[in-house]
Order: C-alpha cells, then structure tokens, then sequence
C-alpha cells in the first residue's frame, strides 16, 4: 500500500525566477508546487524601485499563470532611499528588502558595501514592519569560502538584530551549525529558510569523480556536521526554520564553463525532496510545518486553501529541462523515494 501526506499548499519563501526566455521555463515548476514565492530582486539591472518591482511581478504572473502570487522584494543598495522602501511596502509591492554583500553572490556587484550605509533604511523597515532578507556571508578575500557564513553572523549579524531589536530578518538558505544555533538562541524576530540541497549534501557532493558544476551553489555546501545540524533544525519543528528552495536556475553552458555559475535548479522536484529528508528523518509529522506553515507565521500571512499529496514512491529526474542553449540541469540526479502526486 502506497504512503501518502496531505499538507496544506506551501510556499518557497526564497526563490530567483530570471527573466526573458529563463522565466517563462522555469516559474510553472515553481506554480506547480507552491501557492506564493518570495522572489528575489538580484536581476540584471537588479530591482531597485517600485516600478521595477511591479513590472517584474506582471511578467511572472504572465509566465506563471493563474493561482500564483509572486512577492516581491527590494534590492538593497548603498545609496537606498528609506522613502521608496516605506512606499512600495504601502502601496502592496515589496512584501521585504534583500541584503547582498557586494560580490557574495550571482548579480550582487551593485550590493552593500558597509551594512552602515543602511542603517537609516533598517531603521524604517523596522519602524513598518518590513521584513531584512540576508544573504549571510562576508566577502572578505582573507576570509575562507567555508567560513564565510560563520564570519558574518560575528562581524554583522549579531550587530543587527542588536541595533533593531523589532526588525524581522530572515537568515536565508543557512549551511552551518553555527547559523543553526544563532537562529534557534535569537528572538522571535529572526527566522531562516533551509534549501533542500543543504539538507541532502555535504562538500564531498562538489568532488565526487570530478568537480561538479550542477552541485556547486552560494553558499556552497559545507561538512557533514554542519549538514547534519541544518537537517536537524529543519526538521525539529521549531517555526524559525522553514522552506526556501533558493532554486537559482543557469543554461548548461553557463554552470559547465571556466568559471561556472553558482546556483541550483530545484524547483521541479523541491518538495519531493524536502519530503525525502523530512521521512529519513522520521519527521513526516512536521513536514506540513515547515512548508506550510512557519513562513506564513513569521511574515504575518494566512495560511493557503488548498492542499498538496505526496506519495512514498519514486520520482524520476531528467536529466535536462529545455532543449539546445535553454537546457537547465535540475537538482536531483537518481531521482527521489518521494512524489506529488498527480
């Protein structure tokens, strides 16, 4: 007899969806699963303004179709307007704002260089309740790749939840034991997505029989043990910790050249692979939690109609979505012991 869960239909609360010919492939995968996305803003040229937002948002739509409500993000830069930021919030566009460190990660050139140069902005978002997305990792070149998430959470992090006590920040897409720990000890205003590929990876996955660009991602997937502590926090069923595919879809060519692109594809199979983890782990029980329930919790939302079933039986991958220089890898070769059902 096949096994099956129920859940209320989730939401991906960290997503990048593109633009152009990459949005219309990949955002019904997102639809397929997931009733909202927070989308994130780090574009070419990256979203700064609230007419940016609300055309994007009418492109996903477009692309998506009907029953998919993207929210939108802001895109943080040095020189942010407090004003813009407090008026797209009003008027129903940026649900929260998107911390880049410059150079941390794909489009993040035009980033923050100083979290200072943002005060004033943080200081407004705290004051109407607008949520800080943070990309944790510092850029610092002395500073190693494996480290630079734990580093953050000393040079930035803790200063920030210090200065704005009442600012939500979500941690997203943590790697470490260390960010684990920071999220569970800090207050009810910190919160931290979870990515299926840092639940189901360790670096090992970058080196197995050669180096592999379609496992390669920011952050990049960290040791066991830290592996083994953000399985642990997400399915521990505490409502800081909840889903965020961060699925950041690239052409083949682009993630199998000189200097490949980080990112990984995951939204076609997201939840069968969080679904996967959640059953290893005997935790099935507080799967319908952590997709569907805590990130509504944290973002002041109601919980979606509608539900989603899983069954226990084998998902197949292919090995390619798209066709000729389109062609995107998705995330989980060999497949998954889980599927939505159809």
């Amino acid at each position: 007899m096949t096994v099956t869960i129920t859940i209320r239909r989730p939401d991906d609360w960290h997503v990048h969806l593109r633009d152009g010919d990459m949005l219309r492939l990949v955002a019904p995968y997102t639809a397929r699963q997931f009733a909202r996305a927070i989308v994130m803003p780090n574009l070419a040229p990256p979203v700064t303004t609230v007419e940016q937002a609300a055309s994007y948002r009418d492109r996903i739509l477009a692309a998506a179709g009907e029953g998919f409500n993207p929210l939108m993000t802001c895109y943080l830069i040095d020189q942010v307007d407090p004003d813009e930021l407090s008026r797209g919030h009003a008027e129903g566009v940026w649900v929260a704002a998107k911390l880049y460190p410059a150079g941390a990660t794909t489009n993040s050139a035009r980033g923050v260089t100083d979290i200072a140069n943002l005060h004033a902005a943080l200081a407004r978002m705290e004051a109407i309740g607008m949520p800080l997305l943070v990309h944790g990792e510092v850029t610092d070149p002395q500073v190693d790749v494996f480290d630079r998430e734990a580093v953050f959470i000393d040079r930035v992090l803790e200063g920030l939840v210090r200065d704005f006590p009442a600012l939500k920040i979500v941690f997203e897409h943590i790697t470490t034991r260390q960010a684990a720990q920071f999220v569970a000890d800090a207050s009810a205003t910190v919160a931290a997505t979870i990515t299926p590929q840092h639940l189901m990876l360790n670096r090992n996955a970058l080196f197995q029989g050669g180096l592999r660009p379609h496992v390669y991602c920011l952050p990049v997937v960290k040791r066991e043990e830290h592996r083994l502590a953000v399985r642990a926090a997400a399915v521990s069923g505490s409502p800081k910790f909840f889903l965020g595919t961060d699925s950041a879809p690239h052409v083949v060519a682009a993630k199998e050249s000189s200097c490949g692109c980080a990112g990984l594809f995951n939204a076609p199979f997201a939840l069968e692979a969080y679904a996967q983890v959640f059953d290893e782990e005997g935790a099935l029980d507080r799967f319908e939690g952590f997709a569907s329930r805590h990130g509504p919790a944290f973002y002041g939302l109601p919980v979606n109609e509608g539900t989603v079933t899983l069954e226990r039986t084998a998902a197949t991958v292919p090995e390619q979505i798209g066709s000729g220089e389109a062609a995107v890898v998705p995330f989980g070769a060999g497949g998954f012991s889980w599927r939505v059902a159809s």
